[in-house]
């Protein structure tokens, strides 16, 4: 392990019930022309929380008690729809760590891991229990463990499904490549020396 090391996440929850939202609802495309991901935390759901003249509509996330909500909980195929990783990095921004969800889209989840974003599954009931504990209690803190791969709720457990390269990668750290590659910086250089096509065909 190193210090990219996910292994436990802890923090309260927000339920967005329903089955397969798509990467477009998570964050409209009209956003995706922005050069670098710093804003997209500001665009989950863009189009479901507000008005065209900018008001606020009733939605999970415009709720005052889950600003600081880190788990989303979802149902069956979600980010589903385009491979956009920018709905990974909106959520991510906007304060998600874990995703729980009965399904997810295969691309949309391995976007996650590839900025350290726990989504992993569990059984449509275990996601039913777990929202209406969430909606009924804003406060309650869930504990995500990925060595032992479960998630705490309310004082119960709960199996969750991740496959075994994504949960090694963010146990062992390694879902990080640009960080993995820097702290190898003189193995890739000198392998790059040693490359005829990266040195002008001078070792031929």
């Amino acid at each position: 392990m190193n210090d990219k090391s996910i292994t436990t996440l802890k923090g309260t929850g927000v339920s967005v019930p329903g089955n397969d939202i798509d990467t477009d609802r998570i964050i409209p495309a009209r956003f995706l022309k922005e050069i670098t991901f710093a804003r997209m935390g500001e665009y989950p759901f863009f189009d479901e929380r507000f008005t065209q003249e900018g008001g606020k509509k009733d939605h999970p996330f415009n709720a005052p008690e889950r600003q600081n909500a880190s788990f989303l909980i979802a149902n069956d195929n979600f980010g589903c729809g385009s491979s956009r990783e920018h709905a990974p990095q909106a959520l991510f921004r906007w304060g998600i760590k874990v995703v729980l969800a009965e399904s997810l889209a295969e691309i949309f989840a391995g976007n996650c891991a590839m900025i350290g974003l726990a989504a992993v599954t569990l059984s449509p009931g275990d996601i039913h229990e777990i929202q209406k504990a969430v909606d009924d209690d804003s406060s309650l803190e869930l504990t995500l463990d990925l060595k032992t791969k479960k998630v705490s709720c309310g004082g119960r457990e709960y199996g969750i499904e991740i496959p075994e390269s994504r949960r090694k990668a963010l146990v062992e750290g390694t879902w990080d490549s640009t960080a993995l590659l820097l702290s190898r910086l003189d193995k890739a250089r000198a392998t790059a020396e040693a490359l005829p096509y990266m040195n002008q065909f001078n070792s031929l």
